[in-house]
């Protein structure tokens, strides 16, 4: 097999790989080894076609870590409704007792807190964070 195949085979490989590991980064890499296949088929000597790949997969790898797709979200999970179904739910508490009370929810007890700007009075109320088995919540 020439070197170029070699290169292609390579990076073929290497995007299966992808396919099980989620991230976008062995995908830049097998994006450099597309252009040492590039180099190769273009007669390029064998250190120079690893050189191009690397500079190349280094590249993209970077170029993918300063991107939005690099970075994971920095979202609070207590706070994120994708995360938590409860979040944005209604529950109704019955009684306060000193800005905290605990309620019927899903079929167990759960504390309730107050958050921030709410007033305690019996009635529904908004959940809008989870905190273990705490239920932080706000007026409607």
């Amino acid at each position: 097999m020439s070197d170029w195949m070699n290169w292609l085979v390579a990076a073929g490989v290497v995007v299966i790989l992808e396919l099980f590991s989620g991230t976008f980064y062995l995908l830049m890499i097998a994006i450099g080894l597309v252009f040492g296949a590039l180099a190769a088929l273009v007669g390029g000597s064998i250190p120079m076609q690893a050189i191009i790949a690397g500079v190349i997969g280094v590249l993209a790898t970077g170029l993918l870590q300063r991107s939005r797709f690099g970075k994971p979200a920095k979202a609070n999970a207590s706070r994120d409704h994708n995360v938590n179904l409860d979040i944005g739910q209604r529950v109704s508490v019955p009684e306060w007792e000193g800005g905290k009370a605990r309620v019927m929810y899903r079929g167990a007890l759960w504390d309730v807190e107050l958050g921030q700007g709410a007033s305690a009075h019996p009635g529904e109320f908004k959940i809008v964070e989870v905190q273990g088995s705490r239920l932080i919540v706000s007026n409607p």
